[in-house]
């Protein structure tokens, strides 16, 4: 894209102003209306596009600042709170594990890891979207970039099993061979493990700060320990289910066996820094688990996997320096996140929480939590990017779910885990849909149409029998 789309950046500087002129509601303090003019203003570029998001989140920075919203009169505890989110922890959680994911890049282990389930695997079609799958599992503990563990190492591997068996993105005629389900498969089971895991997209501990603001704590272990039974029976149906819905025309391939051996043997052996990287890994994820024991919060234990992979010269500082997905994220993250927690702050969240509630409350919680998760999950067709749709949404629906009276802890999970599966709806629904879609292999209306089916599957899952285990461990 343009660095910079004039046009768009006029359309949403008009919008922002309107919201700021309009007179602020009764019960809504000034500073408070005046910082959701410059959210959603923000929101609404980074939709249209109007600045890359980095650009955007400066620009938002920069007006809270200017403005003195969130401290009026005192300009310099005004730049002060518009930085503040710059050291949360979580912010820094996601920075620095996409530093550990360029580890997995650059020794190989991922690549690796994706051909050795191949070779097992990869008798059939179906065994190569389930290959795949289980590489992307294994690998999206620690890759909080779902983008670059989809596009960066399971789509290359994928698209080179496609052609392989001659289903070409330039022959549209071939596409179904092969190509088309595998793009479908490795996309949609990508977004079901960026749910699995707090670390799974970058998207999930924005959850995670926003759910604490309204003092519900998740920890990376409740995370994973309430999506590992809705992920797992995901895992196993989603690629069956679009097999059946969506099949490749090619059954047998038992030439992609011999294709990721002769890729392993030209791999070689394990590396050393392959070894260290796999050490490194194993360390994140006991930590990660063991974290609510030790008392070692997920940050720190970040922290330890970079200083690891550091002082082992797996990465070296000018990979660090050189990451710039990683450097991207906290620029625009932090700034989402800083507005985001600031609204909660000033009250506007607890008020429009309890207009809401006004409108609805009197339904009772069992009725109400469908209707949010339904209207949050759907309203995804009008983003074209998860962590503005989690920005945007995810504090309000859950301040409103809350004070009607749906369980915390399920509610703020539900929500968290529709952050990655909501994707599967448009081919713009998040990060990795461009590089599946760029492919070619599926044109829109199949991609639609597949992805309306998979959106009732995964609802069913997700929240039906997932609904079922929530209630078996106590999340509600």
């Amino acid at each position: 894209m343009q660095e910079v789309n004039y046009k768009m950046l006029l359309i949403t500087l008009a919008f922002g102003l309107i919201i700021w002129f309009i007179p602020e509601p009764e019960g809504v303090k000034a500073e408070a209306w005046h910082l959701l003019a410059i959210f959603l203003a923000t929101i609404l570029g980074i939709i249209l596009k109007a600045a890359p998001m980095g650009t955007m989140s400066m620009i938002a920075i920069a007006l809270v600042a200017i403005t003195g919203v969130l401290a009026p009169g005192d300009p310099g505890k005004a730049i002060s709170l518009a930085l503040s989110s710059f050291g949360d922890k979580v912010i820094w959680l996601i920075g620095i594990s996409f530093f550990i994911a360029r580890g997995f890049i650059k020794t190989g282990l991922g690549s690796r890891i994706a051909y050795l389930f191949i070779r097992v695997f990869g008798r059939s079609s179906l065994g190569l979207g389930y290959g795949l799958g289980l590489a992307d599992l294994v690998l999206a503990p620690a890759i909080p970039s779902n983008t670059a563990r989809g596009g960066g190492i399971i789509y290359p591997i994928m698209k080179s099993m496609a052609i392989n068996f001659g289903s070409f993105p330039d022959k549209e005629e071939t596409h179904r061979k092969l190509g088309a389900y595998l793009s479908l498969s490795s996309y949609n089971v990508n977004l079901i493990t960026s749910s699995m895991f707090l670390t799974g997209t970058a998207s999930n501990p924005m959850c995670q700060k926003f759910a604490a603001d309204l003092g519900i704590q998740i920890t990376w272990m409740s995370w994973m320990w309430a999506a590992i039974v809705p992920g797992i029976i995901s895992l196993i149906l989603i690629p069956y289910v679009l097999y059946k819905i969506y099949p490749p025309e090619i059954k047998v391939t038992q030439g992609a066996t011999k294709m990721a051996s002769d890729k392993l043997k030209e791999m070689g052996k394990v590396s050393t820094n392959e070894w260290l990287m796999l050490i490194a890994f194993v360390i994140l994820l006991v930590l990660w688990v063991s974290g609510d024991f030790f008392k070692i919060d997920a940050t720190t234990t970040a922290f330890i996997g970079l200083v690891f992979l550091l002082l082992s010269r797996v990465l070296t500082w000018e990979d660090v320096k050189s990451e710039k997905g990683a450097w991207d994220t906290i620029v625009w993250f932090s700034a989402l996140v800083m507005m985001g927690s600031a609204l909660n702050t000033l009250g506007l969240i607890p008020w429009l929480s309890n207009v809401v509630k006004d409108q609805i409350g009197g339904l009772s919680w069992t009725m109400a939590f469908p209707i949010i998760i339904l209207v949050y999950f759907y309203s995804h067709y009008l983003f074209a990017s998860a962590t503005a749709h989690v920005a945007s949404m995810y504090a309000a629906f859950l301040g409103v779910g809350v004070i009607i009276g749906i369980p915390p802890m399920l509610l703020a999970l539900s929500l968290g885990f529709c952050g990655g599966i909501f994707g599967t709806l448009t081919h713009y629904g998040h990060g990795p849909a461009p590089v599946f879609f760029g492919s070619t292999y599926v044109d829109v209306k199949d991609w639609w149409s597949k992805g309306f089916v998979l959106s009732i599957i995964f609802l069913i899952i997700w929240i039906g029998i997932g609904g079922l285990w929530w209630k078996v461990i106590g999340v509600f």
